[in-house]
């Protein structure tokens, strides 16, 4: 792959991937310094409240006036041209791969202050913790099957998963607190989603955390990209056909994809066809983006189509498909959530 822009700043310890038009990317990995994320309850909550202030301030101006200069200020970011193109819709998997970077991890090549001052804001360091927590829930969702089925295949299902970075973040971390786990185990990431600009990174991500001195080295790890439209559950009925067998280890998850966007019967749907067509020790982990707080804010402005619930809401949602909430962690923007099968 042509490098069109390279990083010239290259951190020790850090591995790089080039995206499809040339630029030369981190890899996240959340168990370096440069990605870790430590942020107190009291500074989560002053960063709260300095953002929704600044939301209602802007709030009050007139509307067009409020787009304009919304437009103004992005158009000349990267970031900022990746909300820009999200009115409406969804955040591609690649623009949100850019914000997980934070500010310190965007290279100098194609990113200026504006986009640093943008990745150090409330919201994408929202998703920089949803993929912190996203990727534990996933190690310790696995923990069990892990531990008790040595050699057993993992087979890794990440619906609208962008570059998967939860899925490859989840094995870095199995690989630095139990290596023996990976260890004589095949592991398959499938990552179904609509557009394959995010896998392709993936796999060139996953190629370089293979390499000989990189944290997932000499694991047997494969990475596919699946088109897959969660609307057609019976294309992820046919994936799953024969997956019920106890021999495989099958953990799903969506980290800012269907519980974020989707609607309730699509949910439901998908997760009824994960429940019926998986063993009885799977998991899914997933975020929801909040139905209270500064998510709130942002899908105003934005106008970014997540659909926004409560936990309380959501848990009844997903009771409804024969699953629970086991565990949940809180994000500024999202519920970071572990369901498993209900008895």
């Amino acid at each position: 792959m042509n490098i069109r822009i390279p990083e010239k700043n290259k951190k020790a310890g850090v591995c790089y991937a080039v995206t499809r038009d040339g630029l030369e990317l981190p890899v996240v990995d959340v168990t370096h310094p440069a990605f870790v994320l430590t942020v107190s309850d009291e500074t989560l909550a002053e960063l709260t409240r300095v953002f929704v202030r600044d939301e209602e301030r802007r709030a009050k101006m007139p509307a067009f006036l409020q787009e304009l200069l919304f437009w103004l200020v992005l158009r000349g970011s990267v970031l900022g041209r990746g909300i820009l193109a999200a009115d409406g819709t969804f955040v591609t998997g690649m623009n949100t791969y850019l914000m997980k970077l934070g500010p310190d991890n965007l290279g100098a090549g194609y990113a200026g202050n504006i986009d640093r001052r943008i990745a150090a804001a409330l919201p994408p360091l929202s998703v920089r913790l949803r993929l912190q927590d996203v990727a534990r829930l996933l190690a310790d969702g696995l923990a069990p099957a892990l531990g008790s089925r040595p050699g057993r295949p993992l087979r890794l299902l990440n619906i609208a998963g962008g570059p998967a970075a939860d899925s490859l973040n989840a094995l870095i971390l199995i690989r630095k607190e139990h290596p023996e786990w990976l260890a004589g185990r095949s592991v398959r990431i499938e990552v179904l989603d609509g557009d394959d600009e995010g896998p392709e990174f993936g796999a060139r991500a996953l190629a370089t955390l293979l390499s000989e001195g990189v944290s997932l080295h000499g694991a047997e790890i494969g990475l596919e990209h699946v088109p897959y439209d969660w609307k057609d559950v019976e294309a992820l009925r046919k994936r799953l056909d024969g997956a019920d067998t106890g021999d495989t280890i099958i953990a799903a998850s969506s980290e800012g994809g269907l519980f974020e966007y989707g609607s309730d019967d699509e949910i439901v749907a998908n997760l009824a066809v994960l429940r019926g067509a998986t063993p009885a020790d799977s998991i899914m982990v997933g975020s929801v983006t909040r139905g209270e707080g500064p998510a709130q804010q942002v899908k105003a402005s934005t106008r970014v189509a997540t659909r926004p619930r409560t936990l309380e809401a959501f848990t009844a949602l997903v009771h409804r498909s024969g699953w629970t909430v086991a565990r949940a962690l809180k994000a500024p923007f999202s519920y970071n959530v572990s369901l498993r099968p209900r008895n």
